[in-house]
């Protein structure tokens, strides 16, 4: 038992008791935060460097965000897509136009983003690629996690999101992931799509080798397939550029976007693509109930405003060469890497010393918060907001515990 297993016995029994054992989080009940900091319900604050999985990455109730929640909440909630209320073409204008793409299909979760990115990939190929009904084929990376539908852990090599799930959908190929040789000898008359995450966060930040997606985007134009960059942990600021995909100078076919869209507010997806390809839909054909409502398209705008500035990407440019700095110092010293971009880091832990969750338990303990993944690997990946202070203080603990 930990110190912070003494903590807040009433809540985590609670919890336990009343929910079905899907996560396995860390004993903090949170109550409050701000910014890059959080508040137990022990009046005990910690340094939140997980930041909802990229969905707070502009930090916890940043004030814009929190205005334009605020003011349409006194407004309009919801309508349904049965409708056009005054937030949505100004939200669907302006994504559309922060990703240099021509028409948006706003969703909720990015779960229901992947989903709707691989039905438009399908409906395409057969409608203007002329793929043979029912043959259209997608190839995914292995290691990838792009969400937990039944459709999306078909093609998970995941087994504790893929095991016992099954019969699976047909559909997929799956190769690995940087190896642009297995790519292009997966690639067939019948391929319509080429799904990839531009850095795959849940299999410990991995970074694919340089000049890898500029060969997938000229593969995919030679072969007349889509390229679709599931941006929804690496977007919107996280890596020090807009899109993950700029670091490549490569622009896929279709964006996949959710989490930090919502600002941490509310659960906001979108796919963006150009109007050959998400044109193929027509009424009836898609849709969410809440999909585009517009308490999420004043929030969504609000993000996307907070992004036109640049000023985000630039922090998360120079905060994060700070960060890789100070973790990369800590290599041979309990730590065997460190991968990622901007403010994303992968950290291999010594399996010797610890597992990654006792990491993150110890850090937790030290008043940081982190997330581990795949035996001794733990993800860092602080709000855009940090200071460089911060940056140090979190390095600092991490070396503690070391």
């Amino acid at each position: 038992m930990t110190d912070l297993d003494m903590r807040t016995p009433g809540e985590l029994e609670a919890a336990e008791r009343w929910t079905a054992h899907n996560y396995h989080p860390l004993p903090v009940v949170i109550s409050d935060a701000e910014g890059a900091w959080v508040t137990d319900v022990d009046g005990r604050r910690y340094l939140d460097f997980l930041a909802g999985y990229s969905a707070l990455n502009f930090g916890h109730r940043q004030p814009d965000l929190i205005a334009a929640a605020h003011a349409q909440l006194d407004r309009l909630t919801l309508t349904s897509r049965a409708f056009v209320h005054d937030q949505f073409a100004t939200f669907c204008q302006g994504l559309a136009e922060l990703c240099g793409k021509e028409l948006v299909l706003p969703m909720n979760t990015g779960a229901e983003a992947v989903e709707t990115g691989i039905k438009v990939a399908r409906k395409w190929g057969y409608q203007v690629k002329g793929v043979p009904d029912g043959q259209a084929e997608i190839v995914v990376a292995d290691g990838n996690f792009h969400g937990r539908t039944t459709t999306i852990i078909s093609f998970s090599t995941d087994p504790d999101a893929r095991d016992d799930f099954g019969p699976y959908t047909p559909g997929f190929k799956i190769v690995p992931y940087g190896d642009l040789g297995a790519l292009e000898a997966a690639v067939g008359p019948n391929t319509v799509a080429v799904l990839l995450e531009p850095i795959q966060g849940e299999a410990g930040v991995l970074v694919p080798p340089a000049g890898y997606f500029a060969g997938v985007r000229e593969l995919c134009t030679t072969e007349n397939v889509l390229l679709i960059a599931d941006e929804i942990q690496s977007g919107l600021g996280r890596t020090g550029k807009t899109f993950a995909m700029e670091h490549e100078g490569v622009v896929p076919d279709m964006y996949l976007l959710g989490k930090a869209l919502g600002g941490g507010i509310v659960p906001v997806s979108a796919v963006a693509a150009d109007r050959s390809v998400l044109g193929v839909l027509k009424p009836g054909e898609h849709g969410s109930t809440f999909g585009g409502n517009p308490l999420a398209c004043a929030v969504g705008t609000a993000v996307v405003r907070l992004l036109e500035t640049g000023e985000f990407q630039q922090r998360s440019a120079e905060l994060g060469a700070r960060l890789h700095d100070g973790l990369n110092a800590l290599v041979g010293r309990g730590v065997l890497a460190v991968r990622g971009r901007g403010l994303w880091a992968g950290v291999d832990i010594d399996p010797a010393l610890m597992t990654g969750r006792q990491a993150v338990e110890r850090l937790a303990a030290r008043g940081v918060l982190a997330k581990d993944t795949h035996g001794s690997t733990i993800r860092l990946a602080p709000p855009l907001v940090v200071t460089a202070e911060e940056i140090d203080h979190a390095v600092a603990q991490l070396e503690a515990i070391l």
